[in-house]
C-alpha cells in the first residue's frame, strides 16, 4: 500500500479461494499440454471466449478516491517518478485494442483501453542499465512481476479507461496495469508502485504456485 496515503479497504483476503488456487496449481487444472502460436491463434490453449468482463480479486478492494492516487516508478531509475491523477492524465495518452486471458480460462476480445504507454512512463524515470525486473504493487497490497523487457512492449499501458469510460474500482480504477500478452494476473488492478530491480521478485501469486512467466499460448498457468 501506498506509504502515505489512507487508502480505505473493504473486504478481506479469502483465505479459501487463495487455498483453492494453489490447489489448482498442485493438481495442473485446465492444464491441455497444447502450445498455441499467437501469430496463428488468437484463443490460447484451453481458453474459452466470454463477452462479459469477469470481476476477480483477493477479496479486498480499496476505495482510491481520485485525489489522492499516486503512482509511484522507482527501484533502479536515475530519476525516480510521482504522479497523482491529474498529472497522469496530462501525459501523452495512448489507445490500445487488445485481448485478455484469464488463467481461471476465459478470454475476452478486442478491449477498448486509454491509458498512458508503460514505455513512456519507463522513459521519464531513465532506468539505471541494471534495471532488468518489474515489481509491481498495489492498493489492496497485491503484488506482481515481469521482466522489464516485457513491460516496454508496445501494446502495454497504465489504463484509465475501458470502452470509453473511466475504468471502475471493480476492475482496478482509477488505473491498473495492461499486458495482454500475458495472463491477466500479471496486469495489477489499483497499481500505485512500479518497481525497477536487477533480480527478479516474484509476487503474490509466483510465490504460491503459478507460473513466473504467465505465458497464456504457452500454457504457464503453473510453475
Amino acid at each position: 500500500m501506498a506509504e502515505d496515503d489512507d487508502i480505505p479497504l473493504t473486504g478481506a483476503i479469502r483465505e479459501k479461494l487463495v487455498a483453492t488456487k494453489q490447489a489448482w496449481a498442485r493438481a495442473g487444472r485446465l492444464l491441455t499440454g497444447v502450445h498455441g502460436n499467437p501469430a496463428v491463434d488468437r484463443l490460447p490453449p484451453g481458453q474459452t471466449l466470454v463477452q462479459d468482463w469477469p470481476v476477480l480479486d483477493l477479496g479486498v478492494q480499496p476505495e482510491v478516491a481520485p485525489e489522492k492516487w499516486r503512482l509511484r516508478i522507482e527501484g533502479l531509475v536515475q530519476a525516480p517518478v510521482r504522479l497523482t491523477l491529474p498529472e497522469f492524465m496530462a501525459l501523452p495518452q495512448a489507445e490500445i485494442v487488445s485481448d485478455i486471458h484469464c488463467v481461471t480460462q476465459w478470454s475476452r476480445y478486442d478491449n477498448r483501453w486509454q491509458g498512458v504507454l508503460a514505455r513512456d512512463l519507463v522513459a521519464m524515470a531513465r532506468p539505471k542499465e541494471e534495471a532488468r525486473f518489474v515489481a509491481f504493487t498495489s492498493y489492496d497490497g497485491y503484488t506482481t512481476n515481469v521482466p522489464l523487457a516485457e513491460f516496454l512492449e508496445e501494446d502495454v499501458l497504465l489504463a484509465h479507461a475501458w470502452e470509453g469510460a473511466p475504468i471502475t474500482r471493480q476492475h482496478g480504477g482509477p488505473v491498473r496495469v495492461v499486458l495482454p500478452r500475458l495472463y491477466l494476473w500479471k496486469s495489477p488492478k489499483w497499481v500505485t508502485r512500479i518497481e525497477l530491480l536487477r533480480d527478479d521478485r516474484p509476487g503474490f501469486w509466483e510465490v504460491r504456485g503459478y507460473h513466473n512467466n504467465g505465458d497464456p499460448w504457452q500454457e504457464e498457468r503453473y510453475g
